[in-house]
């Protein structure tokens, strides 16, 4: 697993140029994750993003706005989660002061959050609002962690959130590496919205909450060995 994890990072680098390591591979599956997660809240729990909070800025302006297909109290709870995650990403960032060890331990944490919400919906469903608040709350304070986390990494190019600035470079630039690496991020969030959908559609939120943790554990455990590996 970690030796084709390698290869693809590497590839998205010249030959040799790659000093990130696994980190880059591991963000196209956060990319992955991201497009699970938007697909299953937007479908499944009232048109809300639990990744894209600048949807959610726009959903809040429409439900204030009277469109009832918005929920100003789903968007608002989005918002408020996400920044809590990110916030706690910027505490630990303090304590810990190892951006790859936070991002190590912020992954754990969003695999055992996403786990959260896959016992909720197995348990109590996501139609009623009880628990289709607690799983926009659980979704959201996860990205939150992980768009934190992955902003302090710095890998160039490749983002796990919102893509206007990726396509923008895509559009603008010249063609090279640097558009392969932005392209991977488009390809790979389309991939996750695409299976998402698809399951949630067809099965439910059971499946592709079930995918992201997958997922999700996989960046864990590289991410933490290769923290342990560069103590």
């Amino acid at each position: 697993m970690r030796g084709g994890l390698r290869w693809v990072a590497d590839g998205l680098f010249p030959r040799g140029a790659n000093p990130h390591g696994v980190l880059p591979a591991l963000l196209i599956l956060l990319a992955v994750v991201t497009g699970l997660v938007d697909a299953i809240s937007f479908l499944g729990l009232g048109r809300v993003f639990v990744a894209n909070m600048t949807g959610n800025i726009v959903f809040l302006g429409f439900a204030l706005a009277g469109d009832r297909e918005m929920s100003a109290w789903a968007s608002l709870l989005a918002l408020a989660a996400f920044g809590a995650g990110a916030w706690t990403v910027g505490q630990a960032s303090r304590w810990m002061g190892n951006t790859r060890r936070v991002f190590a331990t912020a992954s754990a944490a969003h695999a055992l959050l996403v786990a959260t919400a896959f016992a909720v919906d197995l348990i109590s469903g996501h139609h009623h609002t009880g628990p289709r608040a607690a799983l926009i709350g659980l979704l959201a304070y996860g990205m939150g962690l992980q768009n934190a986390s992955v902003r302090g990494l710095a890998v160039p190019d490749l983002v796990t959130n919102v893509l206007t600035t990726t396509l923008t470079g895509l559009a603008a630039d010249t063609p090279g590496r640097a558009a392969l690496r932005r392209s991977a991020s488009v390809v790979a969030m389309l991939l996750g919205a695409l299976i998402g959908a698809t399951l949630h559609l067809h099965v439910g939120p059971a499946l592709p909450l079930a995918a992201a943790l997958i997922l999700l554990a996989i960046v864990a455990v590289a991410a933490h060995e290769r923290t342990r590996r560069t103590r």
